[in-house]
């Protein structure tokens, strides 16, 4: 464990987060409880908690800086709670909301949220374009859909002075060709996650006013 410990607080440093240290336990808690219940949910093709730190938990916590000053979120398409679970961790004022399709995986995440007391986060079960009954700041997704599909299925789920923010691995300029003209956007940046070797690239994107 001290291992793991030690390897997100190598990361947090590098990311420039200062976490207190019930935070940092519950990350790691976090990853244990991913790790136990893999096998009976499927929630990751990763098997070890060192590699679930860099891949799940250090790549999750790069959305903070582009969602300061929000007060709700939506995480569509959570599967095993990236990135809404370290979010919520690290940002407690911040009302949010996963959303998954598959009952295995919200059950997996009904429990998480338990077992870590997370008060700010709602789980709910079913598809994207049936949920009508809540307006977010922000709507995220890790790897949900292509962002063409990711903004059609959710627009009606952000608030006046809503946004998109969509975590994406290589640059996607095949899909960012494909948005509609009705959406501005605001910016694609390149993203470093300590300890992993892949691209990743934040695309945020909110509707023409």
């Amino acid at each position: 464990m001290d291992d793991n410990k030690q390897k997100l607080q190598e990361g947090l440093n590098k990311l420039g987060l200062t976490l207190s240290t019930v935070q940092q336990l519950l990350l790691l808690e976090y990853v244990s409880l991913l790790k136990k219940w893999n096998s009976t949910y499927n929630l990751t093709a990763l098997r070890d908690e060192s590699t679930m730190i860099s891949h799940h938990v250090l790549d999750s916590l790069t959305l903070l800086p582009y969602i300061e000053g929000t007060q709700t979120l939506m995480d569509v398409g959570s599967g095993g709670g990236m990135p809404g679970i370290p979010t919520a961790i690290c940002r407690p004022d911040l009302q949010i909301t996963l959303l998954d399709s598959n009952t295995k995986k919200t059950s997996f995440l009904q429990q998480a949220v338990i077992e870590l007391g997370l008060t700010n986060v709602t789980v709910t079960g079913g598809r994207v374009e049936a949920m009508h009954d809540k307006k977010v700041d922000v709507v995220t997704s890790r790897a949900f859909a292509e962002l063409a599909d990711f903004i059609t299925l959710t627009k009606h789920l952000l608030n006046d002075n809503g946004y998109w923010a969509a975590m994406k691995g290589v640059y996607p300029y095949e899909e960012l060709e494909h948005i509609p003209d009705w959406v501005e956007v605001v910016k694609v940046e390149k993203i470093e996650v300590p300890m992993l070797a892949a691209e990743r690239h934040m695309v945020i994107m909110k509707p023409k006013s």
